[in-house]
């Protein structure tokens, strides 16, 4: 039983140790689901963020745009809504407020760790920051 509890501690240690790693997170995105299985066969447990239930802030987004150079990576071009919005050509200041509103621009997944952030497209991408 004192070997169980001490296992039982080191992975608790761990998971408590990966508290600042976090995943905006589709469910329904395959390469989302891969990033996290990763993410988790390095022994990593993240924060998950559901963006579309839980939406992001613009402050929150801003963030997340300044550490990875700018906003552009942050946009699912690809997104019909991102025609529509004309933000292919768009600023960093308009693709941040067209991503707060309709947080389905936000490209997936975006993993949040101590090394940095990065859109994990493909999943393998993760390994690089963690």
């Amino acid at each position: 039983m004192g070997t169980l509890k001490a296992n039982l501690r080191k992975v608790l240690k761990k998971v408590t140790q990966n508290s600042d790693y976090k995943i905006y997170f589709n469910p329904s995105c395959g390469t989302a689901r891969n990033t996290l299985a990763l993410l988790r066969e390095a022994n990593i447990e993240p924060q998950i963020i559901e963006y579309l239930k839980n939406h992001p802030s613009r402050a929150d987004l801003a963030a997340l745009a300044k550490q990875m150079g700018g906003a552009r990576p942050l946009l699912r071009e690809k997104e019909a809504l991102a025609d529509e919005l004309g933000l292919k050509q768009a600023d960093d200041e308009a693709i941040l407020d067209a991503i707060a509103k309709h947080p389905i621009l936000l490209n997936r997944p975006v993993v949040v760790s101590p090394k940095g952030v990065k859109v994990c497209r493909p999943a393998e991408l993760v390994k690089s920051i963690i």
